[in-house]
């Protein structure tokens, strides 16, 4: 389960949409070095079905980026499986959440070694530029919230939206290998 935590602009702060992403640590095993949206495995503590998914996705916030948020506040925004190809699969919840204001990210210096708070297109454009990796499923939600002037548009939005599994695949062989959306294929 995976937060895309947006930032509101203050009394004194006009700013639009901003998410946090945070930078996974570069000796891990899984996706080292890469920017992504907190989040991780559903714990058999946490419990089942949809209130487990909740339960991991404020449980990885707080410990990869130390913000707390109640589980009852998350919105429910997608959900991707992994491709079939993979060896490793996951099928993944990402909830949006409005961040407490004076919130600023921690990261655990384990999991996570930086985070910071992003405009998606400022973010992919970094990306494009070569200046801050991110993965597939982190460039499609972020190319997802580009639209939106501000968090409460953002969130106004995933709460009228039908929650459809995406499974990606992955077409062509050798260096021509890539992976696309169940609408992007031939």
């Amino acid at each position: 389960a995976t937060v895309i935590l947006l930032r509101r602009g203050g009394k004194h702060v006009e700013r639009g949409l901003q998410v946090l992403l945070v930078r996974r640590n570069p000796e891990a095993r899984f996706m080292p070095g890469v920017w992504v949206f907190p989040g991780g495995a559903v714990d058999p503590g946490d419990g089942d079905g949809e209130p487990a998914h909740r339960a991991a996705a404020v449980r990885e916030l707080t410990e990869e980026a130390g913000i707390e948020i109640p589980a009852d506040e998350l919105v429910a925004y997608s959900r991707w499986i992994t491709p079939r190809a993979v060896p490793i699969r996951f099928d993944t919840r990402f909830y949006l959440a409005l961040a407490p204001a004076h919130s600023p990210p921690r990261p655990d210096g384990s999991e996570t070694v930086d985070a910071g708070w992003f405009e998606p297109q400022a973010a992919l454009d970094a990306h494009h530029a070569g200046e801050l990796p991110l993965v597939f499923p982190t460039i499609k939600h972020l190319e997802s919230l580009v639209g939106y002037a501000n968090a409460a548009e953002a969130l106004d939005a995933a709460r009228r939206r039908e929650v459809k599994a995406v499974e990606p695949e992955i077409v062509g062989e050798g260096d021509e290998r890539r992976i696309v959306l169940p609408d992007e294929l031939p």
